[in-house]
This record gives structure tokens, C-alpha cells and sequence, in this order.
């Protein structure tokens, strides 16, 4: 099953400032680094594009979609929804992240590819509706999995967020849904200081909110409990149409912005976790999308390691 990369310079223009975590230099250190690997001609290419306004509709209000498109258009250096820092080419940037995710999930859905990574910048899963946070626009996965559904058909998505932050925003839009199973293991107190376990979804999404708040410090044993005892027979149980992946790496050791102890070693057996779920439930079909990771050279050997283990099968 081919594996699909989405990694397109363009990303690099996001600049949310001097000094600012989420910067450019993210997306250079995963080039240098897949490039560096040798994998990339193991990999197919997919291109973006810019998502069409009926697109992000499906997750966000079209009001905010303009706020956040006119405060960049004003030359703000933040929006005024949250802790997102922007900069002149901030929207277009973030509608070809969008729309490089639907281009991933329109080639595995359709078979061209049986999975795929998302190298985009910025992230997206702090996104809620009308909200911009976190460093986040509008959320990639969640407008991906929507896309998965409303286009290709998909009854039932997975999406599991191992970012060392809570997954607010995609927990918020899922969560009185129901078709959408979302997990998030993330660290806890920190931000955005959501995720509780209790947290487990409401009306029809009742149940289809799993959350597993850890400690500063926290380990692989702990996230293989969760996984193993928890969060993959729940999938089994929900019976997918595809799986989607926050990827996270700031949930690796030594990250400023976390302080998970994952390895690279960590990440390929995880990853391989869910590979093996979505053989076993939705033919292979997987999607994974990047969100933080902010130590680069611990970034980019997490990222490698994660696309190794999706072109290995």
C-alpha cells in the first residue's frame, strides 16, 4: 500500500514571529530530515491546494472564517479569538493546509494511496468552531474527516491525538456527533486545560469521547495501557471507515512545550498500533496530520521515524 507525503514549501510562510515556537523552521527541519532519510522516493506526492469556503463551512461558521481572514488581510499580529500569532500570508497558508489534508484523504479514500502524511503548518487541532487558539486557524483533521464523510461517504471516522496538548477543538466540534470516535492522550494540568476523563461526549456523541489526561513525566507504559487496554478495542467496537492521526511530537522527550517522555522508537510502535487497527477495520486506510513539535532536531527524527513506519507497512 503506497504511502502518500503532503510536504509543499508553502508551508514555511506562516511566519507568527521572532522567536515564536510554531516557526518556519519546523516545516525546513522535516524537509531536511525526510530528504536526509532516503525515504522520499518510497513516498507519492501530494499536492495542495487552497480549501474552497463551502469546505471549512463544515466545521467552522463562515463569520469567523471572514474574521480570520480579514484580521490577517489588517495586518494584525494576532487574531482576536486567542494565542494565535499571524502574518501577512497567515490565511493563505492556512486554507492550503486545509486543502492539502482533503487532497490526503481524497487519494487514500478513493484507494491511490493507502495512507498518507500531512506535513502542515500551521497545526490545527486547538481550532474549535469560531475559535482560532493555540497557534491554530482552522482544524486540518477535523475538516479532513469531515471531508471523509460528506464526500466519499465514510459513516464512522477515528481520530487519535497524541500531541502532548489536549485537542480541544476537535474534541468540541465531535462531540455531540456521534459518527466521529475521538481520543486524545495528552498531558494534564496543561494547556488548554481541557480533557478530562469524565469528558466523554454528549447526546447522539455520547461515548464517543475518549480522554486520557497523564502526568508531566509520563512514559510509553502508560500510553500502552491506554492503547492497549482502552482505546484499540474501542475502535474495534466502532468499526471505522478510516483513522486519522493528530501527530503530535511534542509529546517527545525534551520538547519546551511538553513534558512527555516519548521516543522515536515510542512513536513507530504507536503508529504501528494504528496501522494494524485500520487493517484490521477500514482496509488500511489511514491519515495522519502533524500538529506540535517544537524541539527540531527532536521533531524531525519523530516525524522520520512516524513516515518509516507508514512506508514499512
Amino acid at each position: 500500500m503506497k504511502t502518500g507525503l503532503l510536504l509543499d514549501p508553502l508551508y514555511a510562510d506562516h511566519d507568527p514571529g521572532a522567536g515564536h515556537p510554531e516557526c518556519p523552521e519546523r516545516y525546513t527541519a522535516i524537509m531536511k530530515a525526510l530528504k536526509g532519510s532516503g525515504l522520499l522516493p518510497k513516498l507519492a506526492t501530494i499536492s495542495t491546494r487552497a480549501a474552497e469556503m463551502p469546505e471549512i463551512e463544515r466545521c467552522h461558521p463562515k463569520h469567523y472564517i471572514e474574521l480570520a481572514r480579514d484580521e490577517v488581510a489588517q495586518g494584525l499580529d494576532a487574531l482576536s479569538t486567542g494565542d494565535t500569532d499571524i502574518c501577512a500570508k497567515s490565511y493563505d497558508v492556512a486554507i492550503r493546509a486545509v486543502g492539502g489534508v482533503l487532497n490526503a484523504v481524497d487519494a487514500v479514500m478513493t484507494g491511490q494511496l493507502g495512507r498518507a502524511f500531512c506535513a502542515v503548518r500551521p497545526p490545527g487541532h486547538h481550532a474549535r468552531p469560531a475559535q482560532g487558539m493555540g497557534f491554530c486557524l482552522f482544524n486540518n483533521i477535523a475538516l479532513g474527516a469531515r471531508h471523509a464523510q460528506k464526500k466519499h461517504g465514510a459513516s464512522k471516522v477515528v481520530i487519535v491525538d497524541w500531541d502532548v496538548h489536549h485537542g480541544n477543538g476537535t474534541q468540541d466540534i465531535f462531540y455531540e456527533d456521534g459518527s466521529v470516535l475521538f481520543a486524545s492522550t495528552h498531558q494534564d494540568p496543561w494547556y488548554p486545560f481541557t480533557g478530562h476523563a469524565e469528558e466523554t461526549g454528549a447526546g447522539k456523541g455520547k461515548g464517543s469521547t475518549m480522554n486520557f489526561p497523564l502526568p508531566a513525566g509520563t512514559g510509553m507504559q502508560a500510553f500502552t495501557e491506554a492503547f492497549e487496554t482502552k482505546l484499540l478495542p474501542a475502535i474495534a467496537t466502532f468499526k471505522p471507515d478510516l483513522i486519522m492521526i493528530s501527530a503530535g511530537f511534542d509529546s517527545r522527550v525534551d520538547d519546551p512545550l511538553g513534558k512527555f517522555k516519548l521516543t522515536d522508537a515510542d512513536f513507530v510502535t504507536l503508529t504501528k498500533h494504528l496501522m494494524k487497527a485500520a487493517e484490521e477495520h477500514c482496509q488500511g486506510r489511514l491519515v495522519s496530520v502533524l500538529e506540535g513539535g517544537y524541539n527540531l532536531s527532536g521533531l524531525a527524527s519523530a516525524v522520520t521515524a512516524h513516515v518509516g513506519a507508514l512506508v514499512e507497512g
